[in-house]
């Protein structure tokens, strides 16, 4: 079935009174995590597709915005993922409606439905070849050594672990992956994290959402423009040559396809790596009964364990769908042209399907998490990389600085993003 996004305006059919229990204003999203789950689980028992008004930070505020469905039991979050018929990406996955080009350029194929979507992501896929995956999971080890190594053995036993090892092990990859050049990784990263920072008041300064990220996006497409028109002619072994040649039934992907992806990747590869690595060091402070768990047997528990990284800290907390036909869902009546708005900390927390949720429990088997998308369509393509990467970092610091704590965290203001923009971690220095 082929779905037809061209703009669906919400219908002026009537809707019930926008919910008591409120998760849209700025209030909500600057409480801590425990905090917002408490209103989760209320939701999730009394109300779980409640209609909510317009969220307060968008990224362009529409007047004429109703509002939205928001999603907040584990069974809904799967429906609605795993039904692309019923409700598609092609109008895009923030809060409010962006303009289509706006679309294309900062989301990729997560803002587009089949057949295009299919189409795109399969080119894609086809640079990722054996031999590419071979080296990256061999810059993934090197990475996650040199990194640990530039603070280990460090004698005051403190840094700062965002600007010192969560934040740098995923640039470095991601650059080394694509083959971006040193003089460019550092504007990189942070268009990257401004991508997804746009509510956040530190990132944003005197600026409106809309120029952060669109600024972010240019800056982005910039960089790719140029690496991809010079891999056209000096080809190298990197990830932006494998996505020139890459050809399925004689199509390849256009420029603009390339600086896409790289800028959708670039915050998917970095940014949710970066706030998974710093959630969990916390995670292990306060629950050290499972560090100790992992650490007796590292080899064989860790990937279990990394289900639970991703679980715990939930780093995308919110995508959208919009509705194309009518349907049902938790006894409410769903309408093309709604929003709906899937909470992933809110299913990744659900009593129904996980024992203790609150809990950190790396042995917990099944795991049937939504941190990567809830599957169909839009399963997270580089979920591999992602666990990777993780399970080297975890590797290095639980075999050199395992006696590690972690402080309080300074969150990121945002209602895409579960993000950590600084966090104290102190150590034992490696002899």
């Amino acid at each position: 079935m082929t779905v037809d996004t061209e703009f669906i305006p919400a219908t002026s059919e009537a809707k019930p009174e926008h919910s008591p229990i409120d998760v849209s204003s700025k209030a909500f999203w600057a409480q801590t995590s425990e905090q917002r789950d408490e209103r989760f689980a209320r939701l999730r028992a009394e109300d779980p597709v409640s209609w909510q008004r317009p969220v307060e930070d968008a990224v362009a505020p529409d007047p004429n915005d109703p509002g939205y469905w928001a999603v907040t039991r584990h069974a809904d979050i799967v429906k609605v993922s795993r039904d692309a018929k019923s409700f598609i990406s092609g109008q895009g996955v923030l809060f409010d409606l962006l303009p289509p080009e706006f679309l294309e350029m900062s989301q990729s194929f997560l803002a587009m439905d089949a057949p295009r979507h299919d189409h795109l992501r399969k080119l894609v896929s086809s640079a990722f070849t054996p031999k590419r995956i071979q080296r990256i999971d061999e810059q993934i080890k090197v990475a996650a050594r040199e990194v640990v190594d530039s603070f280990a053995a460090d004698p005051s036993g403190e840094i700062e672990f965002v600007e010192r090892c969560a934040e740098p092990l995923p640039v470095r990859l991601f650059c080394d992956m694509f083959g971006v050049p040193e003089e460019v990784r550092a504007q990189t990263a942070k268009s990257a994290g401004d991508v997804v920072s746009w509510a956040d008041p530190e990132r944003l300064g005197d600026r409106s959402p809309a120029e952060v990220t669109l600024e972010a996006c240019q800056i982005l497409h910039g960089i790719a423009g140029e690496l991809t028109a010079e891999r056209r002619k000096n080809p190298a072994d990197d990830l932006f040559t494998s996505l020139v040649q890459a050809e399925v039934d004689g199509e390849r992907l256009t420029d603009h396809d390339i600086g896409a992806f790289f800028t959708l990747l670039s915050v998917a590869g970095t940014d949710t790596t970066k706030h998974t690595s710093a959630f969990t060091v916390k995670a292990m402070t306060e629950f050290p009964d499972q560090r100790d768990w992992l650490r007796a047997d590292f080899d064989g528990r860790i990937k279990t364990a990394l289900e639970e990284f991703v679980r715990f800290a939930s780093p995308v907390m919110t995508f959208r769908r919009t509705a194309v036909v009518e349907t049902e869902l938790a006894g409410r009546k769903i309408i093309p042209g709604d929003k709906v708005v899937l909470f992933y900390p809110s299913g990744n927390r659900d009593e129904d399907v996980f024992d203790e949720p609150e809990r950190f429990d790396l042995s917990r088997d099944p795991n049937p998490h939504v941190g990567f998308g809830g599957g169909g369509l839009h399963f997270c393509l580089g979920n591999q990389l992602a666990k990777g990467a993780l399970r080297a970092l975890f590797s290095e610091l639980l075999t050199r600085v395992p006696d590690f704590q972690a402080g309080e965290p300074d969150l990121l203001g945002t209602n895409f993003m579960r993000g950590v923009k600084r966090l104290p971690f102190t150590f034992t220095p490696e002899k």
